[in-house]
């Protein structure tokens, strides 16, 4: 079966500044991982109008799916909507359903509603994405989701997203007090034995010692185990053997 592919663009100033902590990314990668659509890039982006439209231009045409999160509120640098719209050479125009969701709202004051309208512009031909929170509305045109960057509303968002599927990406990992190096050879023929097998080694430091996470990814169970065990002999050979195991059949 065809692996689906996307890519996730972070837009914000706030993120490349460092004024804001990103929290989207990983929320959005396991969804599509229970999917089957493994994300194959990420990028973040400026506030910056071509920029956005020349990026979402290239990897559009190069992924299955586009997952946009950020700048779609109320305010001047709320830049999105105008971007895509760019991107496929299309007006923006205001939206009647959005529009009136806004209007009708009775927490809204009347110096805010101009503001508030702008929520309500989406690009030419460009369908609703599903939002019960009453935050900023997403949409989609072709293969390209826009969603707001606020984590509560994406989260509400993204489950409602009807996109293709595919077999689910699946992991499992496991813990060892040795240093990659230690690791490096023994792994690298794991990886030649297993091609359909993401293998990749992680540091970390805890309680004062040293080790390695190593996290096995792919869309065949029996792979992945063969995959783990035969790390986990090669570990015995070193005369060590995993802290921890952790098999996460459902979360990629």
């Amino acid at each position: 079966m065809k692996q689906i592919t996307s890519c996730v663009l972070l837009i914000g100033n706030e993120l490349l500044s460092g004024r804001t902590r990103e929290s989207n990314l990983q929320y959005i990668a396991k969804h599509l991982n229970k999917k089957g659509v493994r994300v194959a890039d990420a990028r973040v982006l400026p506030d910056v109008h071509q920029t956005i439209a020349d990026t979402v231009n290239v990897v559009r045409k190069k992924y299955d799916y586009v997952f946009t999160t950020g700048g779609i509120g109320p305010t001047h640098d709320d830049i999105t909507a105008e971007s895509i719209a760019l991107a496929f050479g299309v007006p923006l125009e205001l939206n009647e359903t959005i529009a009136s969701r806004i209007k009708s709202s009775t927490s809204i004051p009347a110096s805010t509603l101009t503001n508030r309208l702008r929520m309500a512009r989406v690009p030419q031909g460009a369908g609703l994405i599903e939002n019960l929170t009453g935050g900023p509305q997403g949409f989609y045109l072709e293969n390209v989701y826009v969603m707001a960057g606020i984590p509560s509303v994406l989260r509400a968002m993204l489950p409602t997203i009807e996109i293709a599927t595919s077999t689910p990406v699946l992991s499992c990992s496991l813990e060892v007090l040795l240093g990659e190096s230690h690791l490096a050879h023994e792994l690298d023929l794991v990886q030649q034995t297993f091609q359909k097998v993401e293998i990749g080694s992680y540091p970390f430091s805890r309680d004062g010692e040293f080790g390695t996470s190593v996290v096995f990814r792919g869309t065949d169970t029996d792979l992945l185990i063969a995959a783990f065990e035969m790390t986990k002999q090669a570990l015995l050979r070193l005369g060590s053997h995993p802290m921890s195991e952790t098999f996460d059949w459902d979360i990629g």
